[in-house]
């Protein structure tokens, strides 16, 4: 690779390497993404990643690279956290209301009220809980997704945030299927409760 080539580059692989890099929020470094893909490729292969670039939505990522049947397996990089079941509730009707949101309105991209968000995720939890105890964790649960990269908040008092286009790939159809099965359950048992003691992400 020429050294010019790999300056080029370098900015965008750090970012990379860091989150998300979006193309609205960085044009320059997505337009070296776009120029400079294979090169990029290139250099992510030798450590066992590739990067998804999603054109339309304007946004990249890093994922693990899939080895080939006669490579060795190598120690992945992206580690994969699990999410709590409330954090896990969340994503879904977020991604849902994205869904939504793609098909009736020609806006591009989705803001939406921290309160009325509370007013959806409150119709799933049973009657006995306590409002206030939701409360508190509900902002805890928003500032995870947040880290996560799944929203932005809008304001510093965190009243509105926009829906980033990048949970559209984290969260696909089959996903969605498969926790489907769950919703039923949680919106009629206690399960919030049994988050009390154990609330990691």
């Amino acid at each position: 690779m020429e050294q010019n080539e790999t300056q080029n580059i370098s900015e965008v692989l750090i970012h990379l390497m860091k989150g998300i890099l979006y193309k609205e929020e960085k044009p320059l470094l997505w337009e070296r993404l776009s120029l400079q893909q294979a090169a990029v490729r290139d250099y992510l292969s030798i450590i066992n990643l590739d990067v998804v670039i999603h054109d339309s939505d304007g946004f990249a990522y890093l994922k693990n690279r899939e080895p080939e049947d006669s490579e060795s397996s190598l120690p992945k990089l992206v580690a994969k956290r699990p999410l709590s079941y409330p954090v896990s509730l969340i994503l879904v009707l977020l991604r849902r209301r994205l869904t939504e949101h793609d098909t009736i309105s020609a806006e591009a991209r989705l803001i939406i009220e921290t309160s009325e968000l509370y007013e959806i995720v409150s119709s799933f939890l049973a009657a006995s809980n306590n409002e206030v105890r939701l409360l508190k964790r509900f902002d805890s649960y928003l500032l995870r997704i947040h880290e996560l990269g799944f929203i932005r908040f809008l304001n510093k008092e965190r009243t509105k945030f926009e829906v980033k286009r990048i949970l559209k790939a984290f969260i696909d159809a089959q996903w969605l299927a498969d926790f489907d099965a769950k919703l039923q359950a949680y919106a009629t048992s206690s399960y919030f409760s049994e988050f009390e003691d154990n609330n990691d992400d």
